[in-house]
């Protein structure tokens, strides 16, 4: 089990950091373990510019909130200055290949972090760059929000090991990917409960249970949204859709996936401590303009979730936005 101190922080040094397939159960729980500890000092003032001189690069095909001022401030707080390249800022694939970026900011950059669509892109990225490069979002994997997600399932639970989380919704991407892969790393009863049309790709279902075999972990599909979350502890979900799909699109993903909104009633139904958890954004009521142009079409005052369920005490989803900060931190001390 590693025990924190400054001379071996780094025990991925070199690493990348693309998804938690790469990665074995000891050390994901390590990096959880590391960002328990720069959590601590971040709490109390405790300076920790590790890599103060050090430089990164932030590539942001798609932008977010919550990435980008995570890993800013991470790596501020670890003594790093950052440049940050929006969906105009950079040439990568357009003007300039993957690769030859890759060669290009890695030799003037100490880390490289992607956020963006096919995996792909961040694989290639890692393939010719000597700094390591970490995956901040891809269409199939978000590895630093698992690792949030986790830390904050231990901070609440004390384990992971024999949690039930269940993922309703649509489970074919990132987020039920990469819940999943976590889940059979770390030893979680898993759940993906949506129409079967929505369930993951089935080899990648077929490498979890193998995974799964060794650590303990169950990975089970579901339909029945009250049979899934029996005595489950963590109920997750995501949007139904994406911004820029086509209304088609919504109108196919919503009124497949209304059955499994998290509600009250679904709450209840879970284990008498059961916990709600969003990566965000949701749409959980009419206050952004998306949210409105949904409602309005729909004819619904919410999406995947309730707003009495994501403003409830059972509701965790804040601080599981601020364990992407810390989590991400200790990705970046661990791998630099």
């Amino acid at each position: 089990m590693y025990k924190f101190n400054e001379d071996n922080m780094n025990f991925l040094k070199g690493r990348d950091f693309l998804k938690l397939l790469d990665l074995t159960p000891c050390e994901i729980s390590d990096l959880i373990t590391l960002a328990e500890e720069l959590k601590d000092r971040k709490k109390k003032g405790i300076p920790h510019e590790f890599y103060k001189g050090r430089n990164i690069a932030l590539i942001f095909e798609k932008t977010s909130t919550r990435t980008r001022c995570s890993f800013e401030v991470a790596a501020h707080d670890l003594g790093m200055q950052v440049t940050y390249l929006d969906p105009t800022g950079s040439q990568i694939g357009k003007k300039e290949s993957i690769a030859d970026t890759a060669r290009v900011l890695a030799s003037i950059y100490d880390g490289i972090e992607y956020r963006g669509y096919g995996q792909a892109i961040v694989e290639e990225l890692a393939r010719y760059s000597k700094v390591p490069v970490w995956n901040g979002l891809t269409n199939e994997f978000h590895p630093t929000q698992i690792l949030a997600d986790f830390l904050t399932i231990k901070e609440h639970f004390g384990t992971l090991k024999g949690v039930k989380l269940v993922y309703m919704g649509d489970a074919r991407y990132n987020m039920g990917n990469s819940l999943m892969v976590g889940a059979a790393k770390m030893g979680l009863d898993f759940v993906a409960c949506a129409p079967s049309k929505y369930f993951p790709d089935p080899m990648l279902v077929v490498e979890c249970r193998k995974i799964a075999k060794q650590t303990g972990a169950t990975i089970t599909l579901e339909t029945d949204p009250k049979k899934a979350v029996k005595d489950a502890k963590v109920i997750y979900t995501d949007v139904w859709v994406s911004m820029g799909e086509p209304f088609d699109v919504w109108e196919e993903r919503i009124n497949d996936l209304a059955p499994y909104q998290v509600n009250t009633a679904l709450m209840n139904a879970a284990a008498p401590d059961a916990v709600f958890m969003h990566c965000l954004p949701a749409f959980h009521d009419l206050n952004t303009g998306v949210g409105r142009e949904m409602g309005e079409r729909f004819d619904r005052d919410s999406m995947e979730v309730t707003n009495e369920v994501f403003e409830s005490e059972r509701s965790i989803v804040f601080e599981e936005a601020e364990n992407r900060m810390h989590t991400i931190k200790a990705v970046m001390a661990a791998t630099l």
